[in-house]
Formats: C-alpha cells, sequence, structure tokens
C-alpha cells in the first residue's frame, strides 16, 4: 500500500482498483479488506513517526481513513464501480442481531454492483474489541459473507520450508491441506515488512477460514494481476485447502 518513503503506493492502488473491477465485470462479487488508515493519516498530518497516546493514534486513523476512502472511490468510479465503506470491530460479530445487520450490509452493497472496502475502526477501538490484524479481520469477513475464496496480498509472497530471510535455498510450498503444528512451526516469527502481521496471523486466518470450507491463498500483493493467475489455478503463493466438509 505505500513505498518506503511512507506515502501511498498511487500506482498499486490504482493496479489494484483496475483488477478488481475487471473481475467485477467477469462476473465475480468482491469485498476488499484494507489497511492503511494510520500511515495514509500520519502522511496527511505531516507526522514523522507514530502518535503514542490512543486518542492520538485513533485522530491520525480518523483523517487517514476519510483520505483513503477518498482516493479509492475516485480510482474505483475510473473504472465504473462505485465502493462502500465498512468500518468494524470484533464486538460486533459478538453479537447475533449486530452480525446480521453488517451480512445484510455486503449484501446489499453487493447487490448495488458496489465494492464493500472493510478496515478496522481505529478510531473507536479499544484492546477488548480490536482484531489487531486485518488477517483476521479478512477470514471473519469471508465466513460471515460464505466467500467461495480469501486471498491475503502481502509482502510475504508464500509459506516456506524455511525462513527464507534466512536460507537462500528455502522453497516455496504451494499447497496445505491440512494447518497442524508442523504448518505452525513454519510460520516462525517471519514479520511481514510494514504491517502488523506476519505469517503467523496468516497461518491463525487460513486456521479460520479453512474451518469453515473456505480455500485461502497468501500471494504477493506487489502485483495484484497475481489475482488472474490465482483465479485460472496458476500455481503462485500457497493455497490453504478448505475443509469442504465442514461447509
Amino acid at each position: 500500500m505505500t513505498h518506503e518513503t511512507g506515502k501511498l503506493n498511487l500506482q498499486r492502488i490504482d493496479r489494484l482498483a483496475r483488477v478488481l473491477s475487471d473481475l467485477n465485470n467477469r462476473g465475480h462479487e468482491v469485498i476488499l479488506v484494507s489497511s492503511g488508515a494510520q500511515v495514509v493519516g500520519m502522511s496527511k498530518l505531516g507526522l514523522s513517526k507514530k502518535p503514542e497516546t490512543l486518542q492520538e493514534k485513533q485522530a491520525v486513523a480518523a483523517v487517514g481513513q476519510s483520505e483513503l476512502m477518498s482516493i479509492y472511490d475516485r480510482t474505483f468510479s475510473g473504472y465504473g464501480y462505485n465502493v462502500g465503506q465498512i468500518l468494524l470491530t470484533k464486538d460486533v460479530f459478538e453479537a447475533k442481531e449486530r452480525e446480521q445487520n453488517v451480512i445484510n450490509t455486503f449484501n446489499a452493497l453487493l447487490g448495488f454492483r458496489c465494492v464493500p472496502i472493510v478496515n478496522e475502526n481505529d478510531s473507536v477501538e479499544v484492546e477488548e474489541i480490536k482484531f489487531g490484524d486485518n488477517d483476521t479481520l479478512s477470514a471473519i469477513v469471508a465466513i460471515c459473507t460464505k466467500a467461495d475464496l480469501l486471498v491475503l496480498l502481502t509482502d510475504i509472497d508464500a509459506l516456506y520450508d524455511s525462513d527464507p530471510n534466512k536460507n537462500p535455498q528455502a522453497k516455496a510450498i504451494r499447497t496445505v491441506e491440512r494447518i497442524d503444528d508442523s504448518i505452525r512451526t513454519l510460520a516462525g516469527d517471519t514479520i511481514s515488512g510494514k504491517g502488523t502481521g506476519g505469517m503467523i496471523t496468516k497461518i491463525h486466518a487460513a486456521e479460520i477460514a479453512t474451518a469453515k470450507g473456505i480455500d485461502m491463498y497468501i500471494a504477493s500483493g506487489s502485483n495484484p494481476d497475481i489475482l488472474y493467475d490465482i483465479l485460472d489455478q496458476k500455481p503462485t503463493g500457497t493455497l490453504f485447502k478448505g475443509k469442504k466438509e465442514n461447509i
């Protein structure tokens, strides 16, 4: 989402909007779970480092979320699609009626052929109601919308048989049929460069999604065109197979 400077990578965002819009043109229904509010807010406010107090962090996120949605609105509208913002906290899914209201909103947006854009509601969250990472959030969104597929686009392009940062001979694992302790161990402490999560949070998201029968991919987000390869079932990233008997 961002350059090394901390500024938004507008070229990549535009490419993502183009690919997702094209997938909509093919007849797919697409939901985008997107981070970036605090980073964008920092840039907008001219801050060189993250604020330390909760109030300041929430204010920065509020500024950033507005800017982020403005950018998404402009880029997606250029390809013929409207967007709708959904901000969530964990407690929404702890009450059946509130969860159903969220599901109804997703369904209505998709019915209007809009692209729902989801993020954690950083402006109001406290520790008790925060997801903490968008990997987990995306898995829960996939379940409540009964998605066919969850794709995590990230700077970690696949699950490897050893840490690729330490072992140049590490090999990508293309398919994981079952997540067990050996897979969890492979996740180790591999950390994503800028996000709040690392491979551990992605494995956790895979456990949540696959338990409900949803296939999940981890793939490189450097070129969103990789989504075409995934839908065409070309070998890329890592596929975690959903437990189809639990659908």
